[in-house]
């Protein structure tokens, strides 16, 4: 059973339709003492840093998803400020992140050497750096992108792989069992059903 954390931030009903379009279980986690039936678990989110961690604390659900996560090894994907809120810290905002994988958020300008606008915003090729299990079938993929803020990950071990928009940046992440997405699988048609399934399947 795939667990969408559902604290009030990000689409959660997207990635249900995804999950339900490839016969594959999932549901909706609003409350704690429903983690126990989840084996796999996404933390979506989109807005600010600050508001999404502050919504996550509030929920109720980080404590027990931190112990799942940390110490019964289930997978768990963050997606676009779910992803940045893998991290230790973001220049966006104050509160400190959950510090699963060892990182920084930064904005997106110091790397756009083109000063190409922002937000980024649309459809953007990814280019994997390493392959694994859940990057199957995702060789000269495109992904939808709306962000202005990016994961710099302190192991370059950990990234699997990066897009280019007036210069690099992670896009998706692992360390052990956590991974993280910067762009929107729920909203990347084909190759974002592939993503989800390849998710699903560790």
């Amino acid at each position: 059973m795939i667990g969408i954390l559902d604290y009030g931030v990000g689409n959660v009903n997207a990635f249900l339709n995804v999950y339900k379009k490839l016969g594959i279980k999932a549901q909706a986690i609003s409350k704690a003492s429903d983690l126990a039936i989840a084996s796999h678990l996404i933390l979506p989110g989109v807005g600010s840093f600050d508001y999404a961690m502050n919504m996550f604390i509030n929920s109720g659900l980080k404590e027990v998803t931190e112990d799942l996560v940390t110490n019964s090894n289930i997978p768990l994907l963050g997606v676009c400020v779910g992803m940045q809120m893998l991290s230790s810290q973001s220049d966006e905002g104050v509160l400190p992140g959950l510090k699963w994988i060892p990182g920084r958020v930064e904005h997106l300008s110091k790397y756009n050497q083109c000063k190409l606008p922002l937000p980024h915003m649309g459809w953007n090729n990814i280019v994997i750096n390493r392959k694994d299990s859940i990057t199957k079938g995702l060789d000269e993929s495109s992904f939808y992108f709306l962000h202005s803020f990016v994961f710099r990950a302190e192991d370059k071990n950990s990234i699997l792989a990066q897009a280019d928009y007036g210069g690099n940046f992670e896009v998706i992440i692992r360390k052990d069992n956590i991974f993280g997405m910067q762009c929107h699988p729920e909203k990347s048609h084909g190759f974002g059903s592939q993503f989800l399934k390849n998710f699903s399947e560790i």
